[in-house]
């Protein structure tokens, strides 16, 4: 171990008494990756070769032992004393870390069941920030790797795909269809842009409702009936305005699903100098 390492002031200032076992084991996952060296805490230690083996098994044992070495001594520098002397015997960092485990794995159960709970709760109202809550399931899908919890990479992306309010449906469907693979950091990007555009499009919808007059005659007064004004929204944005939000979003949902199951379109490149038609929603209610 260097005299100098900027990693040290990680486990001088945390470490492991025991109630900060979640805290201190996330702690040691940055410096272990940091060095190369996380492989150990995850894999028992290989044979020791005999007199046939190669000599890449040869090499590939000596470079185990030396990594363990070093493992050993940041798990320990992070240690109390206390538990340095009572893992000192174990013959390996795997050894010391499952022991470890079995000390302190209640709390480590604890904090998964809470970041996944916190995790299937996020949801991102109209209006709030993007950037904070794509980058709290980061950070809630980080901890849980840490943890322990592995969850596939694709599945992330539908996650935080699922999180963003019924006013990014449309990206979300252009995302599918065009079978896009996109790592979190650059989901976050295209989402906010998807944001910039969406408010761009999405202008205060105000509904102006002229007063009854009155209209007066010999003897008798009478008040006009008014016209009734369409209440059905015009266009996309109009719908997200209109206090029936809930049932158009459920009523699109509902057709694009119908649509894409039943594959009723081929998704092709336009051809060259061909005029492209649009396509628009038509609310109307059923009477």
């Amino acid at each position: 171990m260097s005299s100098f390492n900027p990693l040290t002031s990680i486990w001088n200032q945390n470490k492991l008494e025991g109630p900060n076992y979640v805290d201190w084991k996330r702690n040691l996952d940055i410096v272990l990756t940091a060095e190369g060296y996380k492989f150990i805490i995850t894999e028992e230690c290989p044979e020791k070769p005999d007199e046939d083996a190669t000599d890449d098994q040869v090499k590939a044992y000596d470079k185990w032992v030396k990594a363990d070495e070093m493992a050993r001594c940041y798990i320990f520098a992070s240690m109390e004393n206390a538990l340095q002397y009572q893992h000192q015997s174990m013959g390996s960092a795997y050894d010391v870390f499952e022991s470890l485990k079995e000390m302190f794995g209640e709390q480590n159960r604890t904090a998964k069941q809470t970041a996944i709970k916190t995790l299937l709760n996020t949801k991102m109202a109209e209006g709030s920030s993007v950037r904070d809550r794509v980058l709290k399931m980061m950070g809630l899908l980080n901890e849980l790797e840490v943890l322990g919890v592995l969850i596939d990479k694709e599945y992330q992306v539908g996650m935080v795909l699922q999180t963003p309010p019924d006013s990014f449906q449309q990206f979300r469907l252009n995302y599918n269809m065009n079978k896009m693979d996109l790592l979190l950091a650059k989901l976050l990007n295209e989402l906010q842009v998807a944001k910039s555009i969406i408010k761009q499009q999405a202008p205060v919808v105000a509904l102006n409702v002229e007063k009854a007059s009155v209209s007066k005659s010999k003897g008798k007064s009478y008040d006009r009936i008014p016209e009734e004004p369409n209440i059905e929204p015009l266009n996309y944005d109009e719908a997200l305005q209109d206090t029936n939000v809930d049932k158009w979003v459920i009523a699109m949902k509902s057709e694009i699903e119908s649509m894409y199951s039943n594959q009723v379109w081929n998704l092709v490149e336009p051809p060259t100098g061909v005029k492209l038609i649009g396509c628009r929603w038509i609310y109307k209610e059923k009477k």
